[in-house]
């Protein structure tokens, strides 16, 4: 069992209603508060109206897309920390897309299938970094 810090609010985003649903019950389980939204627009509206401790985002995703939201957030909301995910897209994989966006400042990444273990193990090492 994952030991993580106090209750957190995370933002989680992928346009994958299953995996949303997932991730946000892990989350929860787990003692933290989730929000959650499709693309990166419905995120930054969410944002714009909660403060986040935590974005969790897909990287290949329609509308707004994971990297241009990655780029939002760094430019409004700096201090919020972010793991991006990825099972790769048709032309790249998921390493190659992690990789690139760990050039603007995203600390932690996650191909896709992870596990529970690899998902709260991330979200304990960037909350961690905020304390």
């Amino acid at each position: 069992m994952i030991k993580m810090r106090s209750q957190a609010k995370i933002l989680v985003v992928d346009d994958n209603p299953d995996v949303l649903n997932l991730l946000r019950q892990v989350i929860t389980q787990a003692g933290h508060a989730v929000r959650v939204a499709t693309d990166g627009d419905q995120a930054l509206k969410l944002a714009a109206r909660e403060d986040f401790d935590l974005l969790i985002t897909d990287l290949i995703m329609p509308g707004k897309e994971g990297v241009e939201t990655i780029l939002a957030f760094r430019k409004k909301y700096p201090r919020t920390r972010i793991i991006a995910m990825s099972g790769g897209g048709n032309t790249a994989s998921a390493q190659d897309l992690l990789g690139i966006v760990q050039c603007m400042g995203v600390a932690s990444t996650l191909a896709k299938p992870f596990s529970r273990d690899e998902l709260l193990t991330r979200i304990n090492g960037e909350l961690a970094m905020q304390a």
